[in-house]
């Protein structure tokens, strides 16, 4: 016994030892002197800026191209349109997600749909499609959207109604998101937006889990984390403790639709145990769909209501907008056909996932040598990433008032104009581009309009800048909390 206790502790000292030795030499100078290496390993660069995102903005509007190299992370960096058109669909195959991305996250994601490639990828987005794809699926979500929004939604927001207790209304989103997409995809209602706000453990593992497994994407060195991973140490214990739940949770919804028979039934959960039989693929499915739906419309929606806040203009105009469209009528809520003649609303939306996309950036493994459009040499195995946050903010995209708020700019004689896809990558674009692009604008618009008509919506603390969270998706920090006022019918 004594034996066997000085060989675990002989062992855990020892690697614990390397692992600091590791720790001392990527944080050194011993391999890139450059300033901007210097500045990330040391994190100086958060003396100027609060925002990781806002950092690589600046070092990208210094580019004369437009594209950097931050060799510390072996990663060249884009807000050139040309290159990102080069990466989805001129080479798209030489541009995979790779096995360095899927390494980073293949405990949370596993083989799910966002982390892989070849033949698991296009098998999974043909099966996507069918459930996506089609007007009465539409306006099953269409459905599902006005539901959650008047049983819950309306009632807590009226609750809290001229109180003064603030509400966190990006919480408010991920719960109101989690419960469509828990009945459009899997049809289970997990009942997170009740009045009560109950606290949801699986909600808590995701954001972990989110949060956990971005960090990894930023360590200098892989073998940082997958040390800690071997060891079970620090973040990568708590990583591990939350993919549990998470994987918990997904076995129960695919447990129960067995018990409660798929065969009939149509959503997508169902469409895919019909043709899989391994829990773990499914349960890898399940956790991405929970991804794209809960957390990229909540981070839409917050940005969305935090720049309405600062523009009373805008809010007043989707309000003349919302009274034009519907007129007279006593419908509580717009159609489908309504909202798609709601062009100034469509473009603040817009606009505001141009300033602040829900996905801040998408990275891409090079398979061979390449060269970008723009001049920069790309050698096999680099990660090359695109970055829809920086080039929202970039004068030689989106000229010289790039930095303000302007619905207008997507406007011609009233109507909404499309932009060019790869300057607004926001869903991406070419073979990867977002399935469920249009049910996720229909569900941020219904939720807008329904918000925007009833209430008023005050953000105390305007003067502060976003701070955003670490995670898979755009997530403030603290949240967003809001006064709530009703307004006078």
């Amino acid at each position: 016994m004594s034996t066997a206790f000085c060989f675990v502790f002989f062992s855990f000292t020892l690697l614990f030892s390397l692992f600091s030795l590791l720790v001392f030499v990527l944080r050194s100078k011993l391999w890139c002197n450059c300033e901007t290496c210097q500045a990330y390993v040391t994190s100086s660069w958060t003396k100027d800026f609060d925002n990781l995102c806002d950092w690589f903005t600046h070092l990208l509007k210094k580019s004369p191209t437009g594209t950097i190299h931050i060799d510390v992370l072996g990663n060249i960096i884009t807000a050139n349109p040309g290159n990102v058109e080069h990466m989805l669909k001129t080479r798209f195959e030489n541009y995979p997600k790779g096995k360095p991305f899927s390494a980073l996250l293949g405990d949370l994601l596993g083989s799910g749909i966002f982390n892989v490639d070849g033949d698991s990828w296009k098998f999974q987005r043909k099966m996507a499609s069918l459930e996506l794809g089609g007007v009465s699926v539409r306006a099953h979500a269409f459905d599902i959207v006005k539901s959650e929004i008047q049983s819950r939604l309306l009632p807590l927001l009226s609750s809290v109604s001229g109180k003064e207790q603030a509400l966190d209304l990006q919480d408010v989103f991920r719960r109101f998101s989690f419960d469509n997409i828990c009945k459009f995809s899997f049809g289970l209602d997990p009942g997170c937006l009740e009045l009560s706000l109950p606290v949801s453990e699986f909600a808590e593992a995701f954001d972990l889990a989110s949060k956990f497994s971005a960090q990894r994407g930023l360590a200098s060195s892989s073998l940082i984390w997958k040390v800690k991973r071997l060891l079970n140490l620090g973040t990568e214990k708590q990583l591990k403790e939350a993919i549990k739940i998470l994987d918990g949770f997904a076995q129960e919804m695919i447990d129960q639709r067995r018990q409660e028979g798929f065969s009939e039934r149509n959503d997508l959960l169902s469409r895919f145990m019909g043709t899989i039989n391994d829990d773990k693929y499914l349960r890898d499915i399940v956790k991405c769909f929970l991804l794209a739906g809960r957390d990229t419309v909540a981070s839409g929606l917050t940005s969305f209501f935090w720049l309405l806040s600062q523009h009373p203009g805008v809010e007043s105009a989707i309000r003349d907008e919302l009274e034009r469209v519907m007129g007279s009528s006593e419908e509580q809520f717009a159609s489908f056909n309504q909202m798609r003649e709601m062009h100034y609303l469509h473009a603040a939306l817009y606009e505001s996932m141009r300033l602040f996309p829900p996905v801040q950036f998408d990275s891409k493994f090079a398979q061979e040598d390449d060269i970008l459009p723009d001049g920069t040499l790309v050698r096999k195995g680099t990660r090359v990433t695109y970055h829809p946050y920086a080039m929202g903010r970039m004068e030689r995209v989106w000229g010289s008032d790039c930095l303000e708020f302007k619905p207008e700019r997507w406007l011609k004689n009233g109507r909404y104009i499309p932009q060019d896809l790869y300057k607004f990558p926001v869903f991406q674009a070419g073979k990867r581009v977002c399935l469920g692009k249009e049910i996720a604008v229909m569900e941020m618009k219904c939720v807008a309009l329904a918000i925007i008509k009833r209430f008023k919506i005050q953000v105390p603390g305007l003067d502060q800048a976003p701070r955003f969270a670490p995670g898979l998706t755009a997530t403030l920090s603290g949240g967003l909390p809001v006064l709530v006022q009703e307004r006078e019918a």
